[in-house]
């Protein structure tokens, strides 16, 4: 898929994930949409995977650290052909499979997570396992900016960067705000990317929500060999829904009706000029 064709697909996307979350009345609506167009990059463009066999053995693999922002994950599942989309209507309904956070229960779906700080240690593992196995997998972990304020985050860091696990990526959803308010605010984090290339590992800084960036940054990992990858993303909370933008509020928000109506309308608009552009009207 070439890069128009994924911005408009990231519209789509996000769409979906409104819908899905106005319906089941529950949700992270804010970092759902900043993670959008990191997601739509690795899914439909950067990761080998197949969705009628997801268990292949050499499929690269994701785990959503940030577990709590998996909206847009589960509606690029069904995109993808991992289930129906007919599901995504029983997002945090009782007896769903699509709870609030990923479940391995679901196709496409590694671990369980969602409890912060541990989605790093768990890729480590698996990146390691990867390596000792001669295998060419490579492992995708998405992390919050908020999450970087737990120990185990930087116990996992210096283990992946000891054992040269080039075919780790870590990626950092930085929005710069959590649940509370302000990520400096709460506990602050900069210089991040120096934190991080001090553990070790190489660290490429980029526009988050701009599609090319994200593919080219990804299409070049490894970045160093020996070393793994950190990209650090600098994205918009609630990217997309002109109200949305930079609001801490809509961290755990619910769209009612008439935000809804106006969040859909903006998209809808973004997802046309993007198709007009791949059709070159």
């Amino acid at each position: 898929m070439e890069t128009t064709a994924l911005k408009a697909k990231a519209a789509q996307i996000r769409m979906d994930l409104l819908t899905m979350i106005h319906g089941a009345k529950t949700g992270h609506t804010g970092g759902s949409l900043s993670n959008t167009d990191i997601l739509t990059a690795l899914y439909y463009k950067v990761m080998k995977l197949d969705p009628s066999h997801p268990k292949w053995e050499e499929r690269d693999r994701f785990i959503a650290s940030k577990g709590h922002s998996v909206e847009s994950l589960w509606c690029i599942l069904a995109d993808r052909g991992f289930f129906p989309k007919e599901e995504l209507k029983t997002f945090s309904q009782f007896g769903t499979r699509l709870i609030g956070h990923p479940n391995n229960k679901v196709p496409g779906i590694e671990m369980n997570t969602g409890a912060l700080g541990h989605g790093l240690a768990i890729s480590v593992g698996m990146a390691l396992s990867a390596k000792l196995d001669n295998r060419g997998f490579r492992v995708f972990c998405l992390m919050g900016d908020g999450e970087q304020a737990e120990g185990s985050v930087w116990e996992a860091a210096m283990a992946g960067a000891h054992y040269k696990l080039d075919n780790l990526i870590g990626i950092i959803d930085r929005n710069r705000l959590q649940i509370s308010g302000s990520t400096e605010e709460v506990m602050g984090l900069d210089p991040l990317e120096e934190k991080w290339a001090a553990f070790g590992w190489n660290v490429v800084s980029i526009d988050g929500n701009d599609m090319d960036a994200l593919v080219r940054t990804f299409e070049s990992i490894p970045t160093a060999a020996g070393k793994p990858t950190l990209v650090m993303a600098n994205t918009v909370k609630g990217k997309g829904v002109s109200f949305a933008e930079n609001v801490a509020h809509w961290h755990h928000h619910v769209p009612n009706d008439e935000q809804l109506a106006l969040a859909l309308a903006e998209l809808a608009a973004v997802r046309e000029s993007y198709e007009q552009e791949e059709r070159g009207i």
